[in-house]
């Protein structure tokens, strides 16, 4: 995306923040991500709390349910991280899943009934779901046949955030006239992320021992990302050090603080803020375009929807009251 720059010469305060990948092991659980390979059998909810009492912290989610029995890749969210949990549960997803058929269709029947079920469907959430019952869409970007062996079919499902896989598997049974049971599912990718990236329980379970018990981070310092990972492909302007301490107190954005933004961005236009170091500031609305923004020398342009810095983080820049 074609950023304009305001201010080639900015820089920041070396005294001040860091980038990402340097940050404390601390300073990474107060707000960074895990991604964890689930296994079956607990609930989401139930791997989030054993991973927050093993760490020991107030706060760790999960990022997009996993059912019990489904297996693979699950975002575990930090600190102020867990702010941004609405916003990662949109990225794209895939499963391996395996269906078992009642009646074994013929090749031609599955094709055709894999075909209907690509593009825009409809996905109805199953009465078992935490979520409220109703008819809604979804896309599904492919649906692969990778191998079948009589009645159970392998097939590799790419689609949006919150498919109903079961529904799918449900819907199949309704258009081939017999029934099909969703044995496994395992989730391969989640946004940017697959189970390469992912660790186990086991490995988690034992780096928090050699942390805790033998004052070794490396291991665990490794499983814990920076916010900013999971922020890479969203729009961003960038801003100056005093910027960034007003930001982080609530403060609205002002034209004299940007260093660049996106020339297609639009008033009403939600952006990430960055400083100069790259660190995740927070999100801010903007109240102009960004042709209206390059011609303004002074001003406020956009106001915080919210904000992922720490207080603490830069320096106030302004006085205080007596």
């Amino acid at each position: 995306m074609t950023q304009h720059v305001f201010d080639d010469t900015a820089q920041s305060d070396p005294a001040f923040g860091c980038e990402p990948d340097e940050r404390t092991l601390e300073q990474l659980l107060a707000s960074g991500f895990l991604l964890l390979d689930k296994p079956a059998g607990p609930t989401s909810h139930q791997l989030a709390a054993w991973a927050r009492d093993l760490l020991g912290l107030d706060r760790l989610g999960h990022g997009g349910t996993l059912d019990p029995f489904a297996t693979g890749v699950l975002p575990l969210m930090a600190g102020r991280c867990m702010k941004i949990t609405n916003k990662i549960l949109k990225h794209r997803k895939s499963y391996i899943a395996v269906l078992r058929f009642g009646t074994p269709p013929s090749d031609e029947e599955l094709a055709t009934t894999m075909s209907s079920l690509t593009g825009r469907i409809y996905n109805v959430p199953p009465e078992v779901s935490a979520v409220k019952v109703q008819v809604r869409t979804r896309t599904v970007h492919a649906f692969e046949l990778l191998d079948r062996d009589d009645k159970d079919v392998v097939a590799r499902i790419t689609c949006d955030a919150g498919t109903y896989i079961r529904t799918m598997a449900r819907d199949m049974g309704l258009m081939l006239n017999t029934s099909v049971e969703l044995k496994e599912l395992r989730r391969e990718t989640s946004g940017r992320f697959g189970l390469e990236h992912c660790v186990t329980m086991d490995q988690l379970a034992d780096a928090v021992w050699l942390w805790k018990e033998c004052g070794q981070e490396e291991a665990l310092k490794s499983m814990v990302h920076p916010i900013e990972k999971l922020l890479v492909d969203v729009p961003r302007c960038q801003v100056k050090d005093s910027a960034v301490a007003a930001l982080a107190y609530g403060a609205p954005l002002l034209r004299p603080g940007l260093v660049s933004l996106p020339l297609t961005s639009k008033k009403g236009k939600e952006l990430l803020v960055t400083s100069l170091k790259g660190e995740a500031v927070g999100y801010v609305k903007l109240k102009a375009d960004a042709n209206d923004i390059i011609a303004m020398a002074e001003g406020e342009i956009a106001r915080p929807s919210m904000v992922l810095m720490d207080t603490e983080v830069y320096p106030r820049r302004w006085p205080t009251k007596s």
